[in-house]
């Protein structure tokens, strides 16, 4: 119970619960949509999906603005590599909540917007986060295994890694996130149940990182 407290006290611990919830109907609904017996059922999950897409923009928004100072203050930061793929990531995903802004304002009736060209908009800078994210693991990785160069000799890579969660969780999870906006426009194939379980995935990720921010790659 103090686990949901304190996630819950969390605005970013609240996003990945919703967010958990969010990809688990998605998953479940197209699961279950090919039952007769659940098809009721996964009609109820599709439509607490999109409400809980819904919630999430609503709570993220403003947030974009976070992003922007984010960048802002790793500009200092002394590795250059981290520096510059850290920065562009926070500035993609400022932009992509700016879209996403857009697409709330657009569901709830505030203002006519394209919702079509918002989401290939926000979908398109979403990409590049994780793109930014995900290069910024591998060298990490790289890095790691620089300075543990014996594993190359013993064939013990993945248990040098283990040694570095850290990095290991960041990649997987942002590995999930990649094939959400790469399907979302049409890139990649995946059905609406694999992205659900690569959503519970990175959600979970996420939601053990707030728990246990030593798990947590920094600075991220």
């Amino acid at each position: 119970m103090d686990i949901v407290v304190k996630l819950n006290e969390q605005t970013a611990g609240r996003d990945k619960i919703i967010r958990l919830l969010q990809y688990g109907s998605r998953a479940y609904w197209y699961y279950a949509q090919n039952m007769h017996s659940t098809r009721y059922s996964a009609e109820i999950l599709r439509s607490l999906e999109f409400t809980f897409s819904s919630f999430r923009k609503l709570l993220r928004f403003g947030r974009c603005l976070d992003s922007f100072y984010s960048a802002l203050k790793m500009i200092k930061y002394p590795d250059p590599t981290v520096r510059i793929t850290l920065i562009v990531a926070k500035i993609t995903n400022a932009l992509y909540l700016m879209a996403d802004h857009f697409i709330w304002i657009g569901r709830v009736g505030i203002l006519r917007v394209d919702l079509e060209k918002w989401n290939k908009v926000a979908n398109k800078y979403w990409l590049l986060t994780i793109v930014m994210s995900l290069t910024r693991d591998i060298y990490e990785i790289v890095k790691i295994l620089g300075h543990e160069k014996t594993a190359f000799k013993q064939h013990h890579i993945l248990s040098c890694l283990k040694n570095h969660k850290k990095v290991m969780m960041d990649t997987v999870k942002n590995g999930c996130d990649l094939f959400i906006p790469l399907t979302a426009l049409g890139v990649t194939k995946c059905t609406p149940g694999t992205i659900g379980f690569l959503g519970i995935i990175s959600s979970l990720i996420g939601l053990y990182t707030i728990i246990d921010p030593l798990y947590k790659l920094s600075p991220s």
